[in-house]
């Protein structure tokens, strides 16, 4: 098979591996979030969301990741020494390898959410959401620029770009906190 149609399909499932791992933690805050609901709410929303959990999970994230090994495998084996001489290779691995742990993180709050036992807050769910965003730019940075920029370079952008998001994730806490303090208060719940 041509290489170019292994590439394509690498990066096809890396896009749906990212989209599943964006969207699940987005899950787990909404199932967090649901116990601030009425108890008939939260027990429709919480079985709703570890039915989209267990779907999204299984049908495309965990099948995303393994497709996205194998076609990166068939790839790196296809110019093995090119690519293992390389140190943005290296480094690309590095964070290849840093975004399958935080795939077997996610895996586990998944099954905390499964036994209803998901103990995080919504915020700090939020922070961690933004981990595979700052994976998912150093991967393509590097892979785009291989060895055209400096790593200091480099390393410094990831980290402002670590800040901004941390940044901005404090500033929409805020903003959400005083709409929520400007809602008033249902009759059932005084």
């Amino acid at each position: 098979m041509d290489i170019l149609y292994i590439k394509a399909l690498h990066i096809i499932f890396v896009v749906t591996w990212f989209a599943g791992l964006f969207y699940i933690v987005r899950l787990f805050i909404y199932f967090v979030e649901a116990n601030d609901e009425d108890e008939n709410a939260k027990a429709i929303l919480q079985k709703q969301y570890k039915i989209m959990s267990k779907r999204l999970w299984y049908g495309i994230t965990w099948p995303s990741a393994i497709l996205t090994a194998f076609f990166a495998t068939w790839l790196f084996s296809s110019n093995f020494s090119y690519y293992i001489s390389q140190p943005w290779m290296h480094i690309k691995l590095t964070f290849v390898v840093a975004l399958y742990v935080y795939h077997f993180m996610c895996h586990r709050m998944f099954i905390q959410l499964i036994k209803d036992k998901l103990i995080f807050s919504s915020f700090k769910l939020r922070i961690f959401n933004e981990v595979a965003t700052v994976i998912l730019f150093a991967i393509v940075f590097l892979v785009t620029l291989k060895s055209a920029i400096s790593w200091v370079w480099g390393v410094v952008g990831i980290i402002l770009f670590g800040v901004l998001l941390m940044f901005a994730i404090r500033t929409y806490k805020k903003i959400r906190e005083k709409k929520d303090s400007e809602k008033p208060i249902p009759e059932s719940k005084k």
